[in-house]
C-alpha cells in the first residue's frame, strides 16, 4: 500500500481475518519507520537502562500514570535508592510510601505500588513476577500495568496501550485526532492486531509508538514533520479533520477536592509525629469541603484517624 492508498478510516478497506480492517496493512508500513525512529531518538531513562530491573520498570509505570516524565525522574532516583527490591519497600510502613510520593498526585498510587510489594515479596519471593497472569493478579496491577511490565522488563508481546499510544493509532490507522476518552474494545483489538509476530519486535514496538506519541504526535502540537509516518497516517492525509467525538475532559486542579487534599497530605508528610485537626484546619478556609476532602483521605486509606482528634500517615 502506498502513501496516498492508506484508508482515512479503518472501515474503509475490507475486513482482515482478526476482524480489524487495514491493520495488517497498516502494520506492515508502520513498524519498520517506527522502529528506525526509535533507535535515534529514544529518550536515555533510567528504568530503560538495563540496571533498572523489573521492580524499576515498575516504580516507574505507577509513577507516569497521568504524570509527566520530569515531574517523576527526582522521585523515582529516591525511591530506587531507598528501596532497591520490592521486599525494601514492603518493610516499611504504607504511609511512608505516601511521604516518599511527595507531590507527583494520585497518592493512592503509592498506597498501591505499596500493596504490589508486599504481594511480591510475600507470593513471589522478592522478585517481580515475569507471567502476565501474575502480574495481573497483583493488587493495584490493572491491564496496562501489566502489560507494560510484562513487555518493558521481559519483552513479552502485549499490546500497551497508554494514552500516548492510542492518540498515535487513532490518527496514523483509524484517521481521527483523538482517541476516546475511555479505551475501547475496538481499541484493543487494533492494538493486538497492530503488534509484531516477533516478541522482541513487539515489545520495541510498544515502546516505540509510546514515544512516538510522547515526543512528537503530541495532544496539541503535533509535529508532522518529525513524523517518520507522516506519509502513511490517515489523519493528515484526510486533512486532519478536527475531533468531532464527545469532549475531552480537562484536567482542572485550582480550587478542587483534590488540592484541599494535597494540602492536607504536605502537612501530614511533613511532620513525624500525629498532627491535630486543629493544624490541618489551617490549611483551607472553607471548612465543609477542607472536612470532606480529609474524610476521602481517611476513606482512601491515605491518612490514619487517631484519638484526640489528630491524624497521621498510616502504618498498616
Amino acid at each position: 500500500m502506498t502513501a496516498t492508498e492508506m484508508p482515512s478510516s479503518v472501515t474503509d478497506v475490507p475486513s482482515d481475518p482478526d476482524g480489524v480492517p487495514g491493520a495488517a496493512e497498516a502494520a506492515a508500513e508502520l513498524h519498520d519507520p517506527v522502529l528506525a525512529w526509535f533507535d535515534q531518538h529514544a529518550r536515555d531513562l533510567p528504568w530503560r537502562r538495563p540496571e533498572a530491573g523489573a521492580w524499576g520498570v515498575m516504580v516507574s509505570e505507577f509513577m507516569l500514570q497521568q504524570t509527566p516524565v520530569n515531574r517523576v525522574l527526582p522521585v523515582y532516583e529516591q525511591w530506587l535508592a531507598r528501596w532497591p527490591r520490592p521486599a525494601d519497600l514492603a518493610a516499611e510502613a504504607p504511609g511512608e510510601a505516601v511521604r516518599a510520593w511527595g507531590r507527583l498526585g494520585y497518592p493512592r498510587r503509592a498506597l498501591r505500588l505499596h500493596g504490589a510489594s508486599v504481594a511480591i515479596t510475600e507470593r513471589h519471593g522478592g522478585d517481580v513476577p515475569s507471567e502476565h497472569s501474575q502480574l495481573l493478579a497483583l493488587p493495584g496491577i490493572g491491564e496496562y500495568t501489566a502489560a507494560a511490565v510484562a513487555s518493558f522488563a521481559y519483552g513479552q508481546r502485549h499490546p500497551v496501550l497508554d494514552t500516548n499510544v492510542r492518540r498515535v493509532f487513532a490518527r496514523a490507522v483509524t484517521g481521527v485526532q483523538y482517541p476516546p476518552n475511555a479505551t475501547t474494545a475496538a481499541e484493543r483489538r487494533l492494538a493486538r492486531a497492530l503488534l509484531p509476530d516477533d516478541e522482541p519486535k513487539a515489545a520495541r514496538w510498544a515502546a516505540a509508538s509510546m514515544e512516538l506519541g510522547a515526543l512528537v504526535c503530541t495532544a496539541r502540537n503535533e509535529d508532522c514533520g518529525r513524523c517518520p509516518v507522516a506519509g502513511l497516517c490517515a489523519w493528515r492525509l484526510a486533512g486532519k479533520p478536527a475531533h468531532d467525538g464527545p469532549a475531552r475532559r480537562g484536567q482542572t486542579y485550582a480550587g478542587t477536592d483534590r488540592q484541599v487534599r494535597g494540602k492536607l497530605l504536605a502537612v501530614l508528610r511533613d511532620s513525624v509525629r500525629p498532627v491535630p485537626r486543629a493544624v490541618l484546619d489551617r490549611v483551607w478556609d472553607e471548612p465543609v469541603q477542607r472536612a470532606r476532602a480529609l474524610d476521602g483521605l481517611v476513606s482512601d486509606g491515605l491518612v490514619e484517624p487517631l484519638a484526640n482528634d489528630r491524624f497521621r500517615l498510616p502504618l498498616t
